[in-house]
């Protein structure tokens, strides 16, 4: 996959983690996308290095999608515990 693929796999796995975990962001929506990219980058490379399970060159592989929404998902929650709720 290209990095274009990643980013919109990251924009998408963003999405479905803060469905996943609803509540408010301290960055909203803009934040929360780009944790999506990064997390999609993270566990990529979390998922080739750490599970040796090299990430797939189809788009749609399952294995890619749920190493993008994992990755989401910690980063997602890592910055809720640093930055708290910053909308109060």
């Amino acid at each position: 996959m290209g990095i274009v693929s990643w980013i919109v796999l990251g924009l998408l796995a963003g999405a479905i983690a803060k469905m996943i975990l609803p509540g408010r962001d301290p960055g909203g929506l803009i934040g929360t996308t780009l944790i999506g990219v990064a997390g999609a980058f993270i566990g990529g490379w979390i998922s080739a290095t750490f599970l040796d399970r090299p990430i797939a060159k189809e788009f749609f592989d399952l294995a890619t999608w749920a190493a993008a929404i994992g990755g989401s998902l910690v980063l997602l929650v890592g910055y809720r515990l640093l930055l708290g709720n910053s909308r109060d």
